[in-house]
């Protein structure tokens, strides 16, 4: 679904645990997440830091989203 939504225009970013996947489906912005059990956090850490790595996440999505790329990149 990444690439087709591309072909119609639209810049994605896969935001994912394992890259090799997001390789293989040919998604062009590839950002890691945290963990296959919660991708998006991480429940041991206090509210502060669990929010300040999710907004790290989102911020991290965000440039790969606006930066134009040649092939699969993933953003570290």
């Amino acid at each position: 679904m990444v690439k087709e939504i591309e072909r119609a225009g639209l810049p994605v970013v896969h935001v994912c645990t394992v890259t090799p996947i997001s390789m293989t489906v040919g998604a062009n912005r590839i950002v890691p997440a945290i963990a296959i059990p919660h991708p998006l956090g991480n429940p041991a850490l206090d509210a502060a830091e669990e929010k300040k790595l999710r907004r790290g996440l989102v911020e991290k999505a965000l440039k790969a989203l606006t930066t134009e790329v040649s092939g699969q990149t993933i953003f570290e």
